[in-house]
């Protein structure tokens, strides 16, 4: 290789990005407590971008079905305004669908916890009277329990030094917790101000991207990364939508069935299982949970009846209504789901559920179409890139028949004789 100035200026490129990574690797423990620091400073910046995306999905529904034409024949001034407009009603909306959710479920499972601190004394009188008819039908077994010799002045100092310890931590995490969530909501409220920020200008910042890819990248880059974000962009919408759509039909679903067959709690089940159904895989299992305890305080074989239609309703959802609503919106395999959500779950909780989903649906689509375009730059044939795109596997059904030589169509004149 020649060693003139741009490859000079190449090899110093690799040598110092080879000592930095090295670098790295030796000071691990403080690379990643700066890097930490760093995604602290623009955390509330990155989950603003976050919140005005997901904003971004009701705002443009609400402000192209409502506002632009209730605001067509109003005067200049005003329809300035229509974006402002849209932006107040989706967090009115927003706010209004939480709240709703809040103050729903949280009585219901305040009546729950009312009625089972009611009934512990019974069920504690209930769990002492069955040990004392324990004891009268076996007692060896009482014997043996009773034969146990327990130093109480010991376990007295062990719970009193536990106690004290314990009020000296509760202390201190009370006032780390109390310094965390001043700190939450400080970061929350910079996000959203830059989410109201973000969405009012959003066409302005589309701009300004575009004119800083072209600027610094290539152009063949620029095109490319301009295309995965709107690809992106695309699939993280329509999977929003999607996700919303599915999760009111289903809790309609539950609270028809359940008004007509008069279970408790009705509505509150049927809202929570809606607002549950927007995690994917997982966030049915919650609604299952918490619906069958609340009505198994009140009524154990109606709680029985419940898991019973819930799997049946959730049977009806993922093989007629998910498919026909949500369908290929993301253009995922089932398979790849469940890992997306598993990964994602594991690695950023819920937010990661929803996350990984889309995300992994634009890798999955950018990773398929490299394929069929190195598979065509391979001078694949068309039969394996249509078996490819069916699913199918080239065999001896799916593979071209040679052709028939001229002598075996002469009756086996020719060259084949023996």
């Amino acid at each position: 290789m020649e060693l003139n100035k741009s490859n000079i200026k190449k090899i110093l490129g690799i040598v110092a990005f080879a000592a930095l990574f090295y670098t790295g690797l030796q000071q691990w423990d403080r690379v990643s407590a700066f890097a930490g620091k760093i995604f602290g400073y623009f955390f509330p910046f990155l989950l603003g971008g976050g919140i005005a995306f997901i904003l971004n999905v009701p705002m443009r529904f609400l402000e192209e079905r409502v506002v632009e034409p209730l605001l067509r024949q109003a005067p200049k001034r005003l329809r300035r305004g229509g974006r402002g407009i849209s932006i107040a009603l989706t967090l009115a909306l927003v706010v209004g669908v939480l709240f709703f959710v809040v103050f729903l479920v949280s009585p219901a499972l305040g009546e729950t916890a009312q009625s089972v601190a009611e009934e512990a004394p019974g069920a504690l009188l209930a769990a002492q009277r069955w040990v004392y008819s324990l004891r009268d039908k076996y007692p060896e077994i009482a014997e043996e329990i009773l034969s146990i010799k327990i130093d109480w002045k010991h376990v007295g100092e062990q719970v009193g030094s536990w106690i004290s310890a314990a009020g000296a931590q509760a202390l201190s995490s009370t006032v780390g917790m109390a310094t965390s969530v001043i700190g939450v909501f400080i970061n929350f409220f910079i996000a959203l101000t830059f989410s109201i920020y973000v969405l009012a200008q959003k066409e302005k910042l589309g701009r300004q991207c575009r004119m800083l890819f072209y600027a610094f990248l290539p152009e063949k880059g620029a095109n490319w990364l301009l295309r995965v974000g709107g690809m992106a962009s695309q699939t993280f919408a329509r999977f929003l939508s999607g996700q919303c759509m599915e999760a009111c039909i289903l809790g309609a679903m539950f609270f028809v069935t359940m008004t007509i067959f008069q279970f408790k709690y009705a509505l509150m089940i049927s809202v929570l299982v809606a607002v549950t159904a927007l995690i994917p895989i997982f966030g049915a299992m919650i609604a299952l949970v918490v619906g069958a305890f609340l009505l198994l305080i009140d009524d154990p074989a109606q709680a029985l009846w419940f898991v019973i239609l819930f799997f049946v309703l959730q049977q009806l959802e993922e093989n007629l209504i998910y498919p026909r609503v949500v369908g290929n919106s993301v253009g995922l395999p089932s398979i790849w789901v469940l890992a997306a959500v598993s990964i994602g779950g594991s690695a950023m909780g819920i937010p990661g559920m929803l996350l990984f989903i889309p995300l992994c649906s634009v890798l999955y689509a950018l990773l398929r179409e490299a394929t069929y375009s190195r598979l065509k730059g391979k001078g694949a044939s068309k039969a394996v890139l249509a078996a490819g795109v069916r699913g199918e596997t080239l065999g001896k059904k799916s593979a071209p028949k040679p052709p028939v030589s001229q002598s075996r169509k002469k009756g086996g004149e020719g060259g084949d004789r023996p």
